[in-house]
């Protein structure tokens, strides 16, 4: 485990699949808490529910685990169903990333990780070369995913923390502000059916603070088909700025009066509410983490985008890089 420090965040990351493994922050009394989902280290080789993990070679879903490049079509094995998720049964969740020393910079430390994905591995094309750096500073932590490839594939990264803000128990009491007003509905394989549809109305239009139990119990046959929320939101620029990034997602737990904002460059964020979560992944600490115990955030590109040409193209060619930048500010009320 690789520990990074500022005055307000202790992180800990684990090579294996270059995950989020920790992350501690304080509350409003200044008590500090975990507020992400980890492991054991030596529990994240078995690990199936992607805690903290850099997901890909595509993350979330590709439909029928094919896809067709330059006229030629690939395969993805199916490891849901029949789509391939987030990279299919081998990804970069489950590579060794080799880790560069820990150094430091202004208001905290920052740690860079790499892996090589061989070309035809989990059958896309292309050698991929990967980065993953986490830099901690103050209040923040920054996860930038790069990565470049000596042929032309298709490629989204990102971060597939599992967040809980008051360190325990069912997250429905936390309130959750999305800045889109449009989000992708999906068939029932939890493939997008490529309407960018309207929140307005519905339990996704997240644009004010909403708890998460009072969306879910809004209703609607897109909670039906995914057990809850699993969908991609399309991020606007209704929130703050940092740069070039967007604020995606605000989130606060009222008890604890932690606070989490995500920023990203990436045109969407799944939101997903821990609905898969059913007891069996034990904890560092010997907890279970049951259904809807925890939350995730994954700034990435729209599922299923190597079959739907009207969204924005995931195909990276050489000569290229694909960058995913993810802001994660902790703070209180």
């Amino acid at each position: 485990m690789i520990t990074l420090r500022s005055a307000e965040l202790t992180v800990g990351i684990a090579p294996h699949g270059a995950r989020l493994a920790r992350l501690s922050a304080p509350d409003r009394d200044g008590t500090t808490g975990e507020v992400v989902l980890g492991l054991a280290e030596e529990d994240y080789p078995a690990d199936r529910a992607y805690l903290g993990a850099t997901v890909g070679r595509y993350a979330n879903r590709i439909a029928g685990g094919r896809f067709v490049l330059d006229g030629r079509a690939y395969e993805v094995p199916a490891n849901e169903g029949t789509s391939a998720l987030h990279g299919g049964p081998v990804g970069l969740d489950h590579a060794a990333f080799a880790a560069g020393g820990v150094r430091e910079v202004p208001g905290g430390q920052a740690v860079t990780l790499r892996h090589t994905s061989p070309d035809g591995e989990s059958g896309f094309p292309g050698t991929l070369a990967v980065t993953v750096t986490y830099t901690v500073r103050g209040p923040e932590l920054h996860i930038t995913i790069a990565a470049t490839t000596d042929r032309p594939t298709v490629v989204n990264l990102t971060n597939h923390a599992y967040f809980h803000l008051g360190g325990g128990g069912p997250v429905g009491g936390h309130e959750v502000r999305l800045h889109a007003d449009r989000y992708l509905p999906v068939d029932d394989a939890l493939i997008p059916t490529g309407e960018l549809a309207p929140v307005e109305g519905t339990p996704f239009d997240l644009r004010v603070p909403t708890a998460v139990d009072a969306g879910l119990a809004a209703g609607h046959p897109q909670l039906d088909v995914a057990g809850g929320y699993d969908h991609t939101f399309v991020v606007d620029d209704s929130g703050p700025r940092a740069g070039e990034l967007r604020a995606a997602a605000h989130v606060r737990e009222p008890v604890s009066g932690r606070t989490l904002t995500v920023l990203t460059d990436q045109p969407g964020v799944q939101f997903y509410s821990g609905n898969m979560l059913d007891g069996s992944v034990v904890l560092h600490d010997g907890r279970r983490a049951g259904r809807r115990e925890a939350f995730c955030l994954e700034p990435q590109h729209f599922p299923d985008s190597p079959n739907r040409p009207e969204f924005p193209s995931t195909v990276l060619r050489p000569g290229e890089e694909h960058r995913t930048r993810i802001l994660l500010r902790l703070g209180t009320d």
